[in-house]
């Protein structure tokens, strides 16, 4: 008999119950008339005379302690239904204010979907990098400024480590272990020792694409540049390429879009001439094709490179570069509606 009064007291021990109606159902299978307890006063009366004040005692305890338990379990759930007072769970939930997404990253996503449509894929590559691929695989004479402490990050105190300055570099790592045809954009952030101000800053975002093929030619890249402006500023947009330099390129061009706020009459915004200049670009210097591994006498190939921020100035008139890496949510929240 003992064995089971302890039996029953494990098993009282263990008791949980979540609901109102649980713990009714634990007092009826112990407490009641028919319940376990009451099974062992019904059989107390088998038990020899001289056990019966400590099998009587037992029951007794087993008794108040199934009854303490029970009501221990009641009161945590009133006491759970008295911290949900004064809540209505039929009001409707609270508005979730959404975020919305960067500029930078809206225009980013809008020039990758442009060259998509026409075979580009997406490259990337790592942000810090060597010299081979930041500047002397791209052809910089060993003297070139670009490489001085005074526009270059370095790090580490090594010549050789460099916060990268263009994502041209990704351009060399993929003619590196890539065979032609090479057609790729490579978005990315770059980093220029810089004086930050509304017009320039410390660190920017820039778009280059890479086409290298057989039989490719500049006419070949004044196509793609036409196609890019137009899918991105309007179908009534125009282009004009002015002869530059660039160490990577040759021939090598700027590239002007007609004014989108003018419509090419004459602005402030385009310094009333009805041109704005919105990227780089120019057809593959051979030496760079060379020092990659790819033989020049076979393959041609062309180059075009912007800046997003600048991208993202002529879209939506953002006139201070500042503003992009602040995090003011105000300057933010104008761009939900651009989703």
């Amino acid at each position: 008999m003992l064995d089971r009064i302890n039996r029953l007291k494990s098993e009282i021990e263990q008791l949980s119950a979540s609901t109102p109606e649980e713990v009714e159902a634990l007092r009826i299978k112990y407490l009641s008339k028919k319940g376990e307890v009451s099974l062992l006063m019904n059989d107390f009366r088998s038990v020899p005379a001289d056990q019966k004040r400590v099998i009587g005692q037992a029951i007794n305890e087993l008794k108040n302690f199934a009854t303490e338990r029970i009501n221990s379990l009641r009161e945590s759930l009133l006491t759970a239904d008295t911290e949900c007072e004064g809540i209505d769970l039929t009001r409707t939930a609270s508005d979730i204010r959404l975020g919305s997404r960067h500029p930078l990253s809206l225009v980013r996503e809008e020039i990758i979907d442009i060259f998509r449509k026409i075979g580009f894929s997406v490259a990337e590559g790592p942000e810090i990098e060597d010299d081979w691929h930041v500047f002397e695989s791209l052809n910089f004479a060993a003297d070139h400024p670009a490489r001085d402490m005074q526009d270059t990050f370095f790090i580490q105190r090594s010549p050789d480590v460099l916060l990268r300055t263009h994502t041209s570099s990704v351009q060399s790592r993929v003619m590196e272990t890539t065979k032609p045809p090479i057609r790729i954009i490579c978005p990315g952030r770059v980093y220029r020792n810089e004086a930050i101000s509304a017009r320039a800053h410390c660190f920017f975002h820039q778009v280059e694409a890479l086409y290298v093929n057989e039989d490719v030619s500049f006419a070949d890249l004044r196509q793609t540049l036409l196609y890019f402006a137009r899918e991105m500023f309007g179908p009534d947009t125009q282009i004009r390429l002015r002869p530059s330099y660039f160490p990577f390129t040759e021939p090598s061009a700027e590239m002007d879009i007609s004014c989108n706020l003018c419509g090419g009459k004459g602005c402030s915004f385009c310094k009333h001439t009805g041109w704005v200049e919105i990227l780089g670009c120019g057809m593959v210097d051979p030496n760079v094709l060379d020092a990659c591994g790819i033989d020049s006498k076979r393959y041609k190939g062309f180059a075009l490179g912007m800046g997003i921020e600048r991208i993202t100035n002529l879209k939506y008139q953002v006139k201070d570069l500042r503003m992009f890496s602040e995090n003011d949510v105000r300057f933010l929240n104008e761009f939900q509606a651009a989703h």
